[in-house]
């Protein structure tokens, strides 16, 4: 892996130390600059699990992915700067609190001095690092966050009381994730092949293009706006999420024009 061009990608500077303050700023960082999207699946791009295959997709196309993406090659990127970083199934809830299939969601756990949870490819999440032993809520600019363990042995993730997903707690390769990465981006029950989104966090609050319909979050303050032409939607995605697309994704059941359905992961 070429880090100094992941990092530069990032906007941030070879770090001193494999330390906590700096994984913080290396998260607020990715999310910042590498946007949740699934537009590969709307390109008719393969999504390819590859450390290089991701590597030529997130930094040297500057594009973003999916979370088998981005926290798959992010996880690379802190080996390579020096943390022990392993990648964990979760299981997504769904809105009726009913769990999702298993490997339906890849994160990273950080063993530094305790057990941190990063992710980097959940959509809307947190911005920095979660306890992963904390028993008590954690604030973060993007909610509160409680981490509960399960009769099993999991650990079940709440945002503001509602819960996102449960983590195994035994780490898993890369590898692992294909399978359900090809049913995730094919199956006409997923909500990937189901909607179009781009996202990511801003300063005040969020950006996210889904189809035509440019929404922004400023403040909790939400403004949603459809953008009249292909042209004015190339200039969103360059201007927004730093991708000069060649071509535009074709959302389901419609053209380019046509406003897409967000992820339920989004706001």
């Amino acid at each position: 892996m070429d880090v100094d061009a992941y990092l530069d990608r990032l906007g941030v500077r070879h770090p001193a130390a494999a330390d906590l303050a700096t994984l913080r700023h290396l998260q607020e960082r990715h999310l910042a600059a590498v946007p949740f999207e699934n537009l590969s699946i709307h390109l008719g791009e393969p999504v390819e699990l590859t450390e290089a295959a991701l590597f030529a997709k997130i930094v040297r196309r500057r594009r973003g992915g999916f979370c088998y993406e981005l926290n798959g090659l992010f996880a690379a990127l802190l080996r390579e700067l020096g943390y022990s970083a392993t990648l964990h199934a979760a299981q997504v809830f769904r809105p009726d609190g009913t769990l999702g299939p298993p490997l339906d969601h890849a994160a990273i756990v950080v063993e530094l001095d305790e057990p941190w949870l990063v992710d980097v490819g959940f959509g809307r999440f947190s911005r920095h690092p979660l306890r992963l032993s904390g028993v008590d809520a954690q604030p973060d600019p993007d909610g509160e966050f409680l981490l509960l363990d399960t009769p099993d042995g999991d650990v079940d993730v709440l945002l503001d009381g509602k819960p996102q997903y449960r983590l195994e707690r035994r780490p898993r390769p890369l590898i692992d994730f294909v399978p359900m990465a090809w049913w995730q981006s094919t199956s006409p029950e997923s909500h990937f092949t189901r909607s179009l989104t781009c996202s990511r966090p801003t300063s005040q609050g969020r950006v996210t293009l889904s189809g035509d319909k440019l929404i922004e979050t400023v403040d909790g303050v939400r403004n949603e706006v459809v953008l009249p032409t292909e042209a004015a939607i190339r200039t969103a995605y360059r201007v927004y999420f730093g991708m000069p697309l060649k071509r535009l994704p074709t959302p389901p059941g419609g053209s380019p024009l046509t406003s897409g359905t967000l992820s339920p992961t989004l706001p």
